[in-house]
């Protein structure tokens, strides 16, 4: 069990790092899609994810410390934050998809299976989040980001490149 959730994580990190090379270079309008009415049956926000104030999380998802590593350079910052709560899968997604869009995240990638990924791009941030169905009717989301600060301070407020 261990040795798959070390697999997932090192999977999860190859595909940030391929996505900020993919989208890092993008540029444009961010689309912004109309919230539906099933996105309000989570709680309010708790917060958020650790102290980025653009991914928000429904209430009902509580941190788990031990489950989670993060780090802070001079040049970069992310890491991997687990989350659970009793909610739905569905209903995460769906909360998760509307709150990154209206904080301006693009997804830029979808997978379900049993588990549900959903890829976001910023000009200098990723998140790629895995939601999946835990025992006892729990849900858990694993949030894998990346900050780039370097490329953040050649970017206008809009995330456009801005020539030296």
């Amino acid at each position: 069990m261990n040795r798959s959730r070390t697999c997932l994580t090192t999977l999860a990190l190859m595909l940030i790092a391929t996505l900020m090379f993919v989208v890092g270079c993008a540029s444009g309008p961010m689309g912004k899609t109309e919230v539906e009415a099933g996105d309000a049956a989570l709680p309010p926000v708790s917060g958020f994810a650790d102290d980025i104030q653009d991914i928000v999380l429904p209430a009902d998802m509580e941190w788990n410390r031990s489950k989670s590593m993060a780090i802070k350079t001079e040049s970069f910052r992310g890491g991997v934050w687990f989350y659970e709560g009793k909610v739905e899968v569905i209903s995460l997604k769906d909360f998760m998809s509307s709150s990154m869009q209206d904080n301006k995240w693009k997804l830029v990638g979808e997978v379900t299976s049993k588990d549900v990924l959903l890829a976001f791009a910023k000009p200098n941030k990723t998140c790629m989040m895995v939601i999946a169905d835990e025992s006892f009717g729990k849900t858990s989301l694993t949030l894998y980001v990346t900050i780039d600060k370097t490329a953040a301070a050649s970017l206008n407020p809009f995330g456009e490149a801005v020539s030296q």
